[in-house]
């Protein structure tokens, strides 16, 4: 039988050790996909839930917000990629964003099609207060592990996301393999 510490670097063993037993009587619970899933949906459901209630806004809108804080000028199109939604579901909060003067279309010099978003001095307080909750949940999240853990856990998931980011092999090259 495998250990269910056995992928874990030698560091971290004596931490798992002391911890209780996550395993339930469905085996769910020591199962990484299913963790992953489920901690990213209790994210998605908390920043949801105080997007609404700080702001009266969705997750979706505070994406879009760090995402031109990170990078001024994204098209509208950029920006349905980054934060995976439609297109027509950017432009319609976009223009909410507008309304409120949070965010402003320029035209793009180079391509009269375009227009580029560019966050208006009145997002900054949205921004912190986004800041201030990822913070926030970021210290709930890590509570209780080690700086070496947290270190391996985003080495790991950054992994993860470069495997998965790879084109996925054809359909064919796949067939006859269980999951």
């Amino acid at each position: 039988m495998i250990s269910k510490v056995a992928h874990l670097p030698s560091s971290l063993h004596a931490k798992r050790e002391a911890l209780p037993d996550r395993t339930s009587a469905t085996g769910l619970d020591g199962d990484f996909l299913h963790l992953i899933s489920t901690v990213a949906h209790l994210m998605r459901a908390r920043t949801d839930q105080r997007a609404n209630v700080v702001h009266g806004m969705s997750r979706a809108q505070w994406a879009i917000l760090v995402w031109l804080e990170r990078q001024p000028g994204l098209s509208q199109r950029q920006l349905a990629e980054l934060v995976h939604v439609e297109p027509i579901t950017v432009a319609r909060l976009i223009d909410r964003f507008e309304a409120d003067a949070l965010v402003e279309r320029r035209a793009d010099p180079a391509d009269r099609r375009l227009w580029r978003l560019h966050l208006t001095p009145a997002a900054a307080p949205v921004l912190a207060e986004i800041a201030a909750y990822r913070s926030d949940l970021h210290r709930q999240m890590a509570a209780g592990l080690s700086q070496a853990a947290l270190a391996t856990l985003v080495d790991a998931l950054a992994g993860m996301k470069d495997n998965l980011s790879r084109k996925a092999p054809a359909i064919a090259e796949t067939e006859g393999v269980q999951p």
